[in-house]
């Protein structure tokens, strides 16, 4: 089964249209909702809150948040909790790259190598 991903708000612009573009080629496509789109997660949710989203629906979390993301799940964890991973995007990667990664790791990567870590979009 492939891994899904929830995007944060961030990247609400280019990024959803790219996977929409991708997804519109039938291979590989990329599982993926944003904040914002389902009714239980709305604009403006705080990223503790995004994380105990993210483990309820089985979601890894893609964000461009090097700065705080790390801490939030650190805290997460540490409050015994679980996550099916983060991928923070490097700044400046580009977009048709990002969803290459996001495809490739939603077919080919192994779920446990994410669970309850994070990890960056360039490896």
């Amino acid at each position: 089964m492939p891994i899904t991903f929830v995007l944060d708000e961030h990247f609400r612009g280019l990024l959803w249209p790219a996977i929409q573009h991708h997804n519109a080629a039938g291979v590989n496509p990329v599982d993926a909702v944003r904040v914002g789109d389902p009714p239980d997660l709305p604009r403006g949710t705080l990223d503790p809150d995004l994380l105990i989203w993210a483990e309820r629906e089985g979601r890894v979390v893609v964000t461009d948040d090097r700065r705080t993301m790390p801490t939030h799940l650190a805290d997460h964890l540490q409050a015994g909790r679980h996550s099916p991973g983060v991928l923070i995007v490097r700044k400046n990667y580009p977009l048709k790259q990002i969803v290459f990664h996001l495809a490739l790791v939603a077919h080919a990567e192994d779920p446990d190598t994410l669970r309850d870590n994070f990890d960056f979009i360039p490896y």
